[in-house]
């Protein structure tokens, strides 16, 4: 229980659960580096699936997280009641100023909680959204008419790009007014040398080596980039694809591992993703569906070219033609530009230069921070719990 002396601001976050990804790295981001002066923060998650990797455990473990059983990814009607109920008695013990809810099942569930309560503001960020692709045109309108409904008793949308944005608005999703552009932040650490990353991943130094970096599921398209390898092996037999993550259908890549061989390297989540890319002539994202990938941030953060689809918000992570090389979800296309780019050294050079410049300026975490922060402050303003400036770096507005 706060003191009645203590005048920080509380925010309770909270989201599905910490698996390896974007959004976890984000909550770290945020738990990490808020200011504990102006404001008190408490993050609830619920468990990580089996056959997902913890980012807890595996990056964050100075992170601490409260643990909500039935706040998970998967759906179950007894257990999600029971989640709620458990997040009502959290925010009636925390009594938060601010709910931030991240995820969709955790957005619903902690945004039914803070209408129970009556908590004064709640803020969700959506990281993506699943209206194109994911589910059948029913399910998809369900969603739709859920998301409508929490948008009334939601104070800030924020969105990680301004295409997500677009498409949930054009869905009748919120009020133009509600949204926040707010551009995910993240940093990675010192990378090794060039020939070190290799000799620490066992590649040889002298061939062409493409990486993919995320989650291995449906959306992601694991197929899509066993066709661009095959059709990238043919004119160049000598380059070797690594892929770091784990996900539901890696079976599909261990069984293709018997067709590629050595030119097919899984080396499962690693902590040190920067010794992935600093070993990497060129990354690539094959998905159907993205909000805004930190993968390719993080890979243009240690010089690193993309090749990705022109899906969601990727296009206001790659500039095309100037840190890397966008694509329609086709295997063709797709390996003509990793081709190119393997080709072409000085261009893969230049690329990867240009990268490590925008990536560190537009997506820092020292900007995410304060861009959250701004918000934050502007909201307890407005509710008269903060009396204090606002901050002189605005949250990124809707743009």
């Amino acid at each position: 229980m706060q003191s009645p002396t203590d005048r920080r601001i509380r925010v309770m976050r909270i989201i599905a659960r910490m698996n390896v990804g974007g959004p976890a790295r984000q909550v770290s981001g945020l738990s990490r580096n808020l200011d504990p002066a102006r404001f008190e923060q408490r993050l609830y998650t619920g468990h990580v699936a089996e056959g997902e990797a913890d980012h807890l455990t595996l990056s964050a473990p100075d992170v601490k997280a409260k643990v909500i059983r039935g706040l998970g990814r998967t759906v179950r009607p007894l257990d999600d009641m029971a989640a709620l109920a458990r997040l009502v008695a959290e925010m009636r013990r925390f009594r938060p100023h601010i709910v931030h809810t991240h995820t969709a099942k955790a957005g619903a569930l902690g945004r039914m909680a803070a209408v129970l309560t009556r908590v004064p503001a709640v803020v969700h960020t959506y990281h993506g959204h699943l209206l194109h692709g994911a589910f059948s045109r029913r399910t998809t309108g369900l969603v739709v008419g859920v998301e409508k409904v929490l948008a009334m008793a939601t104070d800030r949308l924020l969105t990680v790009g301004a295409r997500v944005r677009n498409d949930l608005i054009a869905a009748g999703i919120g009020r133009p007014a509600q949204y926040v552009v707010m551009p995910p932040g993240t940093a990675v650490g010192t990378p090794p040398t060039g020939p070190e990353a290799r000799r620490l991943l066992g590649l040889a130094e002298d061939v062409p080596v493409v990486s993919y970096v995320g989650r291995v599921t449906a959306i992601k398209r694991p197929d899509r980039l066993l066709a661009v390898a095959r059709t990238v092996l043919a004119a160049r037999p000598d380059t070797v694809f690594v892929v770091c993550g784990e996900g539901d259908l890696m079976d599909v890549l261990r069984a293709a591992q018997a067709e590629f061989g050595e030119a097919l390297r899984l080396v499962g989540w690693r902590s040190d993703v920067e010794t992935v890319y600093a070993a990497s002539d060129v990354t690539v994202l094959a998905s159907d569906s993205e909000g805004m990938p930190l993968s390719l941030i993080e890979a243009g953060m240690v010089g690193v070219p993309a090749v990705a689809t022109r899906v969601g918000s990727v296009a206001e992570v790659v500039d095309d033609d100037e840190t890397g090389l966008l694509a329609e979800p086709d295997a063709d296309e797709l390996a003509r530009h990793v081709l190119r780019l393997l080709d072409d050294d000085a261009l893969r050079q230049a690329m990867g230069k240009a990268a490590v410049d925008r990536m560190t300026q537009r997506f820092g975490v020292p900007r995410l921070v304060a861009d959250t922060e701004a918000l934050y402050t502007d909201l307890a303003r407005a509710h008269g719990w903060w009396n204090g400036p606002s901050s002189a770096h605005g949250p990124a507005a809707a743009r």
